[in-house]
């Protein structure tokens, strides 16, 4: 060590320049960047006049031949392979200037949870490896604020990640009964997040708007079914090749995959719905019951009145216009055909008007005359009305029970649709405050 009295301990300086951040590898948490390292220190050793000497105030000497304070990065975790410079520059007052390429690999606790719109702070701590405090002592050469601007100015080589801020500090580094100065510095990076903007959010968007637009179609549709699976499929195809893109750790799981995976949710939920549907309404037997109570309470009453749906009304049929003959007095000689109703009440009629005059006959008359047979047309007429009441009665109720559950099935359409479309805009929403958080660093 290069000190008269090696109890003083030699002051080393230290700045950088970020050069060019090389890569960010988030599932082993590594970053990789190139600094142009600069080192000072005090050789007391290595002073002379200029006068004496020519006027030569500085010199270049090779830097094997010189003691050089062992400087390295905590967070280093590979093999140094950057290229090393040969010399020194040697002052005539005895300071020494190092300068050197550094390509490091440092491990870095990266946090993924707002990607693409993540900012990773990353530290490197500079120190001795073998000298403690009282041999060798480090500061910054340069303000803080000075080292982020000249990175700023020099950072060539970037891709996606844009340096923010270089901030440090100098502290004491403590083990055992050793102590060892160091400085650490902060490199706070952020990622453009273009490149993912345009190949995973914006198609994203577009199959959900369409996804959004196919609550439009009737539940009970075949079609809609069948318009689900497929976007369904093309979604799956879509998640499949951009997977590449999305950062794997087993850290964490980042916001954007939630969002993917929580629209695949959703629309193999709505299309399970869609699916229930058109079986209740179509194949099942549960078209011919009744809507449960319990349903009818939560589903149509509770369920419909928080996502504020009316149940359609039928307008009441118009009464058919009568034509102004039919206000003047009835021509008895003009019949009118005869509806079903009537012919069965005519006829139901007769049989009544015989029965009462073959009762009185036979209490009149000497002897009992022999009862008039029914018409076996009207009979048959009587037969045929009732078997057609019975049948248009059975369709009006299975068209009732069907209509119960239609409205079950659109209230939780509708609800369903609602929760989509929150769901969806709570994440738009939090995605655009992390871009706008991300631009305003």
């Amino acid at each position: 060590r290069p000190a008269f009295n090696l109890s003083n301990p030699t002051l080393a300086n230290i700045s950088f320049t970020l050069y060019a951040v090389l890569g960010v590898n988030e599932k082993t948490q590594i970053l990789t960047t190139f600094l142009w390292l600069r080192l000072y220190w005090f050789h007391e050793f290595l002073q002379w006049d200029p006068h004496e000497c020519g006027g030569v105030t500085r010199i270049s000497l090779p830097v094997e031949d010189l003691w050089t304070p062992d400087i390295i990065v905590y967070e280093f975790i590979d093999e140094d392979k950057s290229q090393r410079c040969p010399y020194v520059y040697v002052n005539h007052t005895g300071h020494i200037r190092y300068d050197r390429m550094l390509r490091v690999v440092s491990s870095c606790n990266l946090e993924i949870f707002n990607f693409p719109f993540d900012v990773q702070n990353c530290s490197l701590t500079f120190g001795s490896y073998m000298h403690t405090i009282r041999d060798v002592r480090v500061s910054p050469a340069l303000p803080f604020d000075q080292i982020s601007g000249n990175s700023k100015q020099y950072l060539e080589t970037s891709g996606e990640w844009e340096l923010v801020v270089i901030e440090g500090s100098a502290d004491i580094l403590k083990f055992g009964i050793d102590e060892w100065d160091i400085i650490t510095f902060w490199v706070v990076i952020k990622r453009r997040p273009v490149l993912y903007v345009v190949n995973l959010l914006i198609p994203s968007s577009f199959l959900m708007v369409i996804d959004i637009l196919s609550f439009y179609l009737p539940p009970h549709s075949v079609d809609r079914a069948s318009f689900k699976m497929t976007l369904i499929l093309g979604y799956t195809v879509f998640l499949l090749i951009m997977n590449d893109l999305l950062p794997s750790t087993a850290n964490g799981t980042p916001l954007i995959g939630i969002y993917f995976s929580v629209c695949l949710a959703l629309m193999v939920i709505s299309l399970l719905e869609t699916v229930i549907i058109t079986n209740v309404l179509h194949h099942s037997a549960m078209k011919y019951r009744s809507v449960p109570r319990w349903i009818r309470l939560i589903v149509l009453h509770y369920i419909a009145r928080l996502i504020c749906y009316r149940q359609p009304i039928d307008p009441p049929a118009d009464p058919p216009e009568q034509p102004t003959e039919t206000l003047r007095a009835p021509d008895p000689w003009i019949t009118k055909p005869s509806t079903p109703a009537m012919l069965a009440r005519n006829s139901q009629t007769a049989n009544h008007r015989i029965v009462l005059s073959d009762h009185r006959e036979g209490l009149q008359g000497d002897r009992a005359l022999p009862a008039m047979p029914v018409i076996p047309e009207l009979q048959q007429i009587s037969q045929d009305l009732g078997t057609m009441r019975a049948h248009l009665t059975s369709l009006q109720k299975e068209s009732a029970l069907r209509d119960q559950w239609g409205h079950v099935g659109y209230v939780l359409d509708y609800l369903l649709f609602r929760i989509y479309l929150l769901l969806i805009t709570l994440y738009a929403l939090v995605i655009i405050c992390m871009w706008c958080v991300w631009y305003n660093l």
